[in-house]
């Protein structure tokens, strides 16, 4: 037995603490609403009793989040597909290094794709700036999420990031569970998936042996979930534009209103490419090379299995061809689908706040869409000529 004393104040509950906190939890009032909202064919007190017969994480993964994640895709995807779980060895425990468009689904999603192909689900890292009250820190850490500490000084970020990274590789070297981290902190705003230099930095902070050996062990397996229609879209360009004027700072609430939308938006299609685990060759080429350079190394593996997996829409191809004046990709799509976007754009924009530039707010709108196209452009070039990616 592995012991995770020294990790109580970021790892998730172990089976006797959710079954308290769930216990807990079914006595809010939200409980019953939500029953009503998710479950409407069952009692008014279906959810309240589900949460209290709850035993392990394990049963709650089953018996209420796998039928709230089916509940979500069936009402607001029009279809969802997956590729590369033989990519997974089912023996071995992995990192699993993912884009980043929607707060919960992203990983939400991929532990339905695990429960569903008898793959043991993962433990998740998610910021604490989520936890907003203690009925969502039980509904959290109940859900195996790791939590990571945001908005601390320099000093305590550095210990923070020591224990994050302890604790992700002695999960996975010891077998005990898989992690699922996002490949940068926060969502992808603009449509470029970039891996944070800091983040792999931070992995290596607890490695014991030589740079190599320390990747090895991690067993990175990279994922890409792609959305028709990007949840949060409007929200995001939003963002971007005060961002360009001032530091952008979150309403309170704002986090959890991103959920919420993110949650019940329609998404159209979704895809879900699990990439193959980074190579014992391409990490060795990375140790030979100097300081941030070897870093840079593993972010570009990491990088272009996330976009080569990275699944193109129509919107995608309409936004590109708009943004860039061009009718490149006009065999890709209708004039009907190209109209229909443009009316769903300039719906979504008419949301928010109308003193917002909305020229700045169209061009960061369709740029969301449109970046993974060039990303993918970008790569397809980069094969061809062996230069570098982003």
């Amino acid at each position: 037995m592995v012991d995770l004393t020294e990790f109580e104040s970021i790892s998730p509950y172990n089976d006797a603490e959710a079954a308290q906190a769930l216990s807990a939890l079914a006595e809010y009032p939200v409980v019953n609403q939500a029953s009503q909202y998710f479950f409407p064919e069952e009692a008014p007190d279906f959810l309240k009793n589900l949460l209290k017969s709850v035993k392990t994480i394990d049963d709650f993964q089953i018996l209420v989040m796998q039928k709230f994640v089916r509940w979500v895709l069936q009402r607001t995807a029009h279809n969802f597909s997956y590729d590369g779980v033989s990519n997974i060895d089912p023996q071995k425990k992995f990192l699993a290094l993912s884009n980043h468009r929607d707060i919960i689904l992203d990983p939400a999603i991929t532990q339905l794709v695990l429960y569903t192909n008898g793959i043991p689900f993962t433990e998740i890292a998610v910021g604490d700036n989520l936890i907003t009250n203690k009925a969502i820190e039980y509904l959290i850490r109940s859900n195996r999420m790791i939590k990571v500490v945001r908005g601390i000084s320099a000093r305590e970020l550095y210990l923070s990031s020591q224990m994050l990274s302890k604790y992700i590789r002695l999960n996975i070297t010891e077998q005990r569970s898989s992690i699922w981290l996002a490949q940068r902190q926060g969502r992808t705003k603009n449509g470029y998936d970039v891996t944070e230099q800091g983040l792999l930095k931070m992995l290596d902070m607890s490695g014991q042996a030589d740079f190599q050996s320390n990747f090895e062990e991690l067993n990175i397996i990279p994922m890409s979930i792609s959305y028709e229609y990007e949840p949060c879209d409007v929200l995001k360009a939003r963002e971007l534009v005060i961002s360009r004027k001032h530091k952008y700072v979150k309403a309170e609430g704002e986090d959890f209103n991103s959920i919420m939308v993110g949650i019940m938006q329609q998404k159209g299609n979704i895809h879900l490419n699990i990439g193959t685990p980074l190579t014992s060759e391409e990490i060795a080429a990375a140790a030979k090379c100097d300081k941030n350079d070897r870093y840079q190394l593993i972010r570009h593996a990491v990088d272009i299995r996330v976009i080569d997996g990275y699944k193109l829409w129509k919107n995608n191809y309409i936004a590109y061809d708009i943004l860039n004046h061009s009718f490149k990709y006009s065999d890709r799509y209708s004039l009907e689908e190209a109209q229909e976007f443009v009316a769903y754009m300039e719906h979504q924009l008419d949301t928010v706040e109308p003193e917002l530039n909305r020229a700045d707010l169209r061009k960061h709108f369709l740029e969301i869409y449109a970046n993974p196209v060039s990303a993918k452009e970008l790569l397809k070039k980069e094969k061809v000529t062996g230069g570098i990616l982003l």
